[in-house]
């Protein structure tokens, strides 16, 4: 019996897959599950599609990131807090600060997609990555700096 997988199954294969199972499996277990449909001609061709669309927006998706991770190549950014002796700031920057900062700069990120290397608490260098595709994560340096 050939069948398309609606979802990634181990062992099994990857989701849009056209695999052949024994009839036992796909009819008992598969199908009724709603882990993968009946491979007959026209579902074949609708598959099809749909792949295409979505490979078609994936590439726009990663374009865009693309773009972006031009723009952060070499950006550094410098954010100014209040300070104590030793260095030592009032707080700590968070990814949040980051956000507000790029956006100044008239760059649009998610604060979720920006991951700091370590806790900022103190007068310095710092590095991030933002986490644009799962293919590209670029990295920004971070200068804080005394007010």
């Amino acid at each position: 019996m050939e069948i398309i997988l609606k979802q990634d199954i181990p062992k099994l294969g990857s989701k849009n897959d056209i695999i052949k199972v024994k009839n036992g499996y796909g009819r008992n277990y598969l199908i009724p599950k709603k882990l993968a449909v009946l491979a007959t001609e026209s579902v074949k061709k609708i598959t099809q599609e749909n792949i295409k669309q979505t490979n078609h927006k994936t590439q726009k998706i990663k374009d865009q990131a693309l773009h972006i991770a031009e723009l952060l190549r070499d950006m550094n950014l410098i954010i100014t807090v209040k300070s104590g002796e030793n260095g030592k700031i009032y707080g700590s920057i968070t990814n949040v600060q980051i956000a507000e900062e790029l956006h100044k700069k008239g760059i649009e990120i998610d604060r979720k997609k920006i991951h700091l290397k370590e806790h900022i608490k103190q007068v310095g260098e710092f590095f991030a990555i933002i986490d644009l595709h799962k293919d590209i994560k670029p990295e920004i340096t971070i200068n804080v700096m005394p007010d």
